[in-house]
């Protein structure tokens, strides 16, 4: 039987397997190997000795586990789930048919936002992990200004764009203070009309992403579905 085109047992990860999801993991986090080191409680050359493979003992791996706020602190020492090579080629194919990675910008001011709104019919806008109360609900208000905004922005003088502006950062500001930020990206997207005209042609119109994340968290890219669903 070949090994690399079956479906392999949950296992626990190996050294150099264990390596590059550490190194991988450190990549998205933007942290150097000092910074994991000292959120792990470990030294620098422990954490540059499991990243080149060359050791990882189960109280290593549990301190790497806390670094990267992992609830089961024993995550790094039970079996994982290792697709063949098969299933890796099959899945990266299943990911470019279905996804397009869009790259994703800070959002720092509420001119930002506002001109944002301007440009776009259409978003997807929601957190990007689990958010305490208070800083989802400064969130929703953000998102609901955004739209209100939005449907209306053509009815604004442009002196008056001002107050909006200024009480867009406010929300901005806020989220800040509560460690939040803002990640957005934009695409050209077809919407299809739904009912008696189901045959016209698919109107394009301009998506906005509004994405919160932890601050130092946010990533510089987006990976989202190609294909959205949007009959009106």
């Amino acid at each position: 039987m070949n090994t690399n085109t079956s479906s392999s047992q949950p296992r626990v990860l190996g050294l150099e397997e264990f390596a590059a999801l550490i190194r991988k993991m450190r990549e998205i986090f933007q942290w150097s190997q000092e910074t994991l080191a000292e959120l792990a409680g470990l030294n620098v050359r422990t954490v540059q000795r499991v990243e080149n493979a060359k050791s990882a003992s189960t109280d290593t791996r549990r301190a790497l586990a806390v670094a990267f706020e992992i609830e089961d602190i024993d995550a790094f020492n039970k079996p994982f789930d290792i697709p063949s090579e098969e299933e890796l080629r099959a899945e990266k194919a299943r990911i470019e048919r279905d996804y397009v990675t869009l790259p994703a910008l800070p959002l720092s001011t509420g001119h930002q936002l506002a001109k944002l709104a301007e440009s776009s019919t259409v978003d997807i806008s929601q957190p990007g992990f689990e958010m305490q109360r208070d800083a989802h609900g400064v969130f929703a208000s953000l998102v609901d200004y955004f739209r209100d905004y939005r449907d209306c922005a053509s009815d604004y003088s442009e002196s008056a764009k001002f107050a909006v502006y200024d009480e867009m950062q406010e929300l901005i500001n806020e989220l800040q203070g509560l460690e939040v930020s803002i990640q957005y990206a934009t695409r050209k997207v077809h919407l299809t009309i739904s009912g008696e005209q189901s045959e016209a042609k698919p109107l394009t119109v301009q998506m906005s992403y509004l994405i919160a994340f932890e601050r130092g968290k946010a990533p510089g890219e987006f990976a989202v579905q190609k294909k959205l669903d949007f009959p009106f």
